[in-house]
């Protein structure tokens, strides 16, 4: 998280790093879409499949110069290396561990969401198919995560 001077009101913001690990482009660009209209400041990066969202997090390849996330939103059902794979690898990983992972899927199974808990997923949302409400499920995200809980700074093991 990084503080900035917003000069113009004279307060202090903080801006949040978010990984948002998708495959779908519409749901991609839902997202990004209520984040831009966030009061806070924050940065969204997208990983478009499990590889990618690992390599980020490792800060490798082309990911070399990437911040490290805040909060990171992963979707269970990706391409290759999937959401639970991705799940596990960041939990089991003393540096990546204590990044709150929120669960943001279209999967409703029981299975799937004990099985995303018991790998130490901080939360579990079901993705709304009506398009108001997945703009009210992102801005309620926001509103917790980015607002109301207080997350360690990075650095701080």
């Amino acid at each position: 998280m990084t503080i900035k001077q917003d000069t113009k009101a004279n307060q202090t913001v903080k801006q949040i790093e978010i990984l948002l690990v998708e495959d779908n482009e519409g749901d991609v660009g839902l997202v990004e879409e209520v984040f831009q209209e966030a009061k806070i400041m924050n940065n969204l990066n997208i990983a478009e499949d499990g590889e990618e969202a690992m390599l980020f997090l490792h800060k490798k390849g082309k990911f070399s110069n990437v911040p490290s996330p805040d909060i990171i939103l992963l979707d269970l059902n990706l391409p290759g290396k999937d959401g639970r794979e991705v799940l596990k690898e960041i939990k089991e990983d003393n540096e990546l561990k204590r990044i709150p992972v929120v669960i943001l899927t279209t999967s409703k199974a029981e299975e799937d969401i004990l099985k995303s808990y018991n790998l130490h997923a901080n939360s579990y949302i079901t993705k709304p198919v009506d398009f108001d409400q997945f703009i009210r499920v992102i801005k309620s995200i926001e509103n917790f995560w980015l607002d109301i809980v207080k997350l360690p700074s990075k650095g701080n093991a």
